[in-house]
Parts: structure tokens; C-alpha cells; sequence
């Protein structure tokens, strides 16, 4: 199966956001390589917040392009089988964190936002560090910083404060 019909086929089981979500699935229907990075009407991309469930907090980065405090996430790349392998490939590089695992019941939520490069049709994932799990910062970042859940709202825009809230409900 391929990545794009892997997206399609998350995308039709995902509940919830039902307009964002037929958004997503035209997309993909209208557009071949709808899932990479050189479809300039936009692309898949896939994200996840990475949370440590024992201290009650999340990891974010303050991204180096955009200057803004984000999940990890970022463009599909052709070895990503899966659209959660994707999220869960990004959330690892851009943490620098070993032994993420994706929360169970697939995306938590999609986004689309417009970035310099097009549109990003974000599927959002929340994955889980391991005890002990100590971040690094990749070349992506200038910083990765762990906030408590009531911090985030001080320092990150409204898209990555309901994906906090929704990966909360979800736990």
C-alpha cells in the first residue's frame, strides 16, 4: 500500500472534524502527490506532540524556520510506509528521543495552516516518551523545551493548545 492510500484510508477512519477532514480526502483524490513536500496546492504532513505522561508535561520546539513553538512534525518522506510511521519518524529526529510510542486510536487531531511553502494538511498524533527520556535538539531546532499543559497556552498559538487539550482527553 502506498503512503497516499494509507493517508486516505486513516483520514476516512478518522472522527471528528468532519469538513477539515472531506478537505484532507479531496485533496488526496484531486492530487497524486498530494503527500509531498513539490504539490504546491499543499501536502499531507504528519506531526506529533510528544508527552511524558509520569510528569504531566509536553515537548516542544521552537522551530528554527517559522520561530514558533510547535509539536514535532514536519513533510512525509518517501521511506515512510505509514502516515504514523511519518509522525512517529519526526517526533524522533526532532526530539531526539529514543522509544516513542504513538498513543493508541490514531491521529488526535488535523490542522491545516498555511506555511512558506504551501498549505500543510497536518495529521496530528501524540506520542508517548519513555521513562527517563532525555531530549536533543536537532538541526531543525533552536530550542526543545518540556511545558506543563497550563504554560503552553503562554507560549504557543491555538492550533498546538488543542492539540495539548485533545491529547489530555485522549490519555
Amino acid at each position: 500500500m502506498s503512503l497516499h492510500d494509507d493517508a486516505a484510508l486513516v483520514l476516512k477512519g478518522y472522527e471528528g472534524q468532519e469538513e477539515l477532514r472531506q478537505t484532507y480526502l479531496d485533496h488526496l483524490a484531486a492530487h497524486p502527490d498530494g503527500m509531498w513536500k513539490a504539490c504546491t496546492d499543499g501536502h499531507i504532513t504528519a506531526s506529533a506532540l510528544v508527552v511524558d505522561v509520569e510528569r504531566g508535561r509536553v515537548l516542544l520546539t521552537l522551530h528554527k524556520k517559522l520561530r514558533m513553538w510547535l509539536q514535532m512534525g514536519g513533510h512525509c518522506e518517501p521511506g515512510d510506509a505509514t502516515l504514523a510511521a511519518a509522525a512517529l519518524r519526526e517526533a524522533t529526529e526532532e526530539s531526539g528521543i529514543a522509544g516513542l510510542a504513538l498513543l493508541p486510536g490514531g491521529p488526535i487531531r488535523l490542522d491545516r495552516h498555511l506555511t512558506p511553502c504551501a498549505w500543510h494538511l497536518d495529521v496530528q498524533y501524540a506520542a508517548v516518551a519513555p521513562p527517563g527520556a532525555v531530549e536533543a535538539i536537532s538541526d531543525e531546532s533552536l530550542d526543545l523545551r518540556w511545558f506543563t499543559p497550563e504554560e503552553v497556552p503562554d507560549v504557543a498559538d491555538e492550533s498546538v493548545v488543542r492539540l495539548v487539550e485533545a491529547t489530555r482527553a485522549r490519555l
